[in-house]
């Protein structure tokens, strides 16, 4: 391998894909995309692996998997063509939810398919039970908007027409979700004509060689990585919170490592939920192993981001989980479950890594949708207000990250001036939280809150990605769990207060507030260590009181000050707990009900039985155990499904 041509063709593929992303979100239509910077653009070979990604707007990363799943049902392409999708069940895990339009353009440099280009971008609205198509309790594919499974949109330079109206007929925003599409294809074209000039430069041959070079340097940096892991297997679980005491969705992951290779296995992990928490697990890894690649990219940060990191990683889910989905489940909120498999895959990687790598974070992305009518036409209107979140956990080397979690950097906070102009909305509040962190040598990142008052006449408000409500983010190696997260209603003229957890759709009147505080990042590390002039500098800025400063990390401030003399006092009166994990109150609680052992048992059970009923099965269990006090063990849980199996197996009428 040439590393010098692999550098400037790692460079070169960079400058492509970062000139298109620019474009798009520059020219694109809605809020999600132009502000939130939810979308993508890649550059991909023939066979569907991403070579390029780029990394300063939109949804950066590793790559992802491929986009094989889309472009593998079509092989006649011709120069002009574009393919449309947001079907997740017919592209093997490309498109995780319906919201998600895909569009995939083949490139051709004399006659020959050398790459495609692709997008995607979130659509604020693709029709659906509510507005903004996403809601937690929805438990279809079919109330959440139209579903195109991959078509042309474009065939050889002409429009289809029919697809286009179906599309901007379904959805409350037809034109911004149309005007949104057209910036992407924007983007895929500029990537095809500097393809096709970077051919004319050095021959497809040495394109081709080039992608080859490129992959390959990113799959040796990643085995390098993997490698300095320990070898050996590693289990972890974490959870998704349910509705009732006992209907907890358990994630359940466990890594192997062997030499430079890692195999993610989430067996065990519940069955798909009648809920918006689900998605298709994608091939080779897909977003269930965003942790492991996140840290070959920390470790190696100049590795070129691409599919070739994927390449030494497989991963695994019984089909029938909530990450491994079967038609006709819900998606929507599935970044939930997304996240939870992180802080699962985190947990593993933390007992992989001598010194560990990191607390939880929020493990959120409340994404905060309104609707309200147009007063001239009666027609809904529908925005996306902000992206919703918390801070990260606490690093092995440094503080989390305040008000953002580590899965969600890509979200962009969206500026007041533009919610108040473009929403029924006043902002009359928005701020990180003091004290709501994890402590720890170094603390998680801080939660958010905002308040948002209503100022039209009616609106209703959907904020997908409610999560942590009840299940602590969770600290580590001596930090402590960081907070729950709270949402609230408060009638106009400051009447009734309500405390909502996480809902739905929320009617609003004029003068009416939802004031929102997000979950914040665990901590990692003995809290008794940390740097008094850390603590200092919090109270300073007032994330930490003088009071909590004394009594969380034993640092006695004084007019701003660490009071070094009572600080060595007050430490050497203090003990910590230097748990590898800390939970919390809840789970620990839970989890003295229903073990690890228990909940993999239930969700192999429940696997077992045909899938229309495991729903009706799965709550008639939780049911019956729910009236019965004490710890529950896997033999208990088998023996209560494998009877409703029993009863409830529709004879054979042969």
């Amino acid at each position: 391998m040439d590393l010098a041509r692999v550098e400037i063709m790692k460079n070169r593929f960079a400058a492509m894909v970062e000139e298109a992303v620019t474009l798009a979100y520059r020219t694109a239509h809605t809020t999600l995309v132009k502000q939130t910077q939810d979308f993508a653009v890649c550059l991909a070979r023939p066979n569907g692996e991403r070579f390029a990604s780029p990394m300063s707007a939109g949804a950066g990363g590793s790559g992802g998997g491929t986009i094989a799943g889309m472009t593998r049902h079509f092989e006649d392409y011709a120069p002009g063509d574009v393919v449309v999708t947001n079907d997740p069940f017919n592209t093997d895990g490309l498109v995780t939810h319906q919201m998600d339009i895909n569009l995939a353009q083949p490139i051709f440099y004399r006659d020959e398919l050398v790459a495609f280009s692709w997008a995607f971008v979130h659509a604020t609205d693709i029709g659906g039970a509510v507005p903004g198509s996403v809601a937690p309790d929805l438990s279809e594919c079919f109330q959440e908007g139209f579903r195109i499974r991959p078509t042309w949109l474009i065939r050889k330079g002409v429009m289809n027409q029919d697809i286009v109206n179906i599309m901007k007929d379904n959805s409350r925003m037809g034109d911004a979700l149309w005007g949104d599409l057209e910036a992407m294809m924007a983007a895929m074209r500029l990537m095809e004509q500097r393809v096709v000039e970077l051919c004319d430069k050095v021959g497809a041959d040495a394109f081709r060689q080039g992608i080859n070079d490129v992959m390959d340097y990113s799959e040796a940096k990643a085995r390098s990585v993997i490698a300095s892991l320990r070898d050996g297997v590693y289990e972890f679980s974490d959870y998704l919170d349910g509705q009732g005491s006992d209907d907890a969705v358990h994630i359940h992951c466990k890594l192997s490592i062997e030499g430079d290779q890692a195999h993610v296995d989430f067996a065990g992990s519940s069955p798909q939920v009648n809920a918006a928490l689900n998605f298709p697990l994608a091939r080779p890894i897909g977003m269930v192993c965003s942790a492991l690649t996140n840290y070959i990219m920390t470790k190696e940060p100049s590795v070129p981001r691409n599919n070739g990191i994927c390449r030494p990683i497989t991963a695994s889910a019984p089909l029938g989980t909530v990450m491994n989905a079967e038609f006709p489940a819900a998606m929507g909120n599935r970044w939930m479950t997304v996240m939870r498999c992180y802080d699962a895959l985190m947990g593993c990687l933390n007992q992989a890594v001598p010194e560990g790598i990191a607390a939880c974070g929020a493990g959120q992305a409340g994404i905060i949708a309104a609707s309200w009518p147009d007063p001239r036409t009666g027609r809904s209107k529908v925005a996306v207000v902000e992206p919703f979140c918390g801070g990260s956990g606490g690093r092995m080397c440094t503080d989390g990250v305040d008000g953002i979690d580590t899965m969600l950097g890509f979200l962009k906070s969206t500026p007041v001036e533009h919610v108040e102009a473009e929403t029924p909305f006043l902002v009359r509040h928005h701020a990180l939280v003091p004290g709501s962190f994890g402590h720890g040598q170094y603390r998680g990142g801080a939660s958010i809150s905002i308040e948002l008052e209503c100022v039209s006449a009616q609106a209703a408000v959907t904020v997908r990605g409610l999560e942590r409500f009840k299940f602590q983010p969770w600290g580590a190696r001596g930090g402590s769990p960081g907070r729950n997260g709270e949402t609230w209603f408060i009638k106009a003229g400051g009447g009734e207060k309500v405390s909502l957890g996480r809902f739905g759709l929320l009617p609003m009147s004029s003068g009416d507030v939802l004031r929102m505080v997000s979950p914040s990042g665990g901590g990692f590390g003995d809290p008794l260590v940390r740097s008094p002039e850390l603590v200092a500098h919090d109270v300073r800025e007032q994330l930490l009181s003088e009071g909590e400063a004394r009594r969380s990390y034993g640092v006695v401030i004084s007019d701003g000050a660490v009071d070094a003399p009572a600080t060595t006092r007050a430490r050497a009166e203090m003990k910590t707990n230097l748990a590898d994990v800390s939970h919390g109150k809840l789970r620990l609680e839970y989890e003295a009900r229903w073990p690890t052992e228990t909940n993999v048992a239930f969700s192999d059970a429940i696997l077992q039985a045909p899938p229309g009923l495991r729903t009706a099965i799965q709550r008639e269990v939780q049911a019956a155990f729910s009236k019965s006090p004490g710890k529950i063990d896997p033999v208990m849980v088998r023996e209560m499904v494998a009877a409703s199996v029993h009863r409830m197996q529709v004879p054979n009428e042969g």
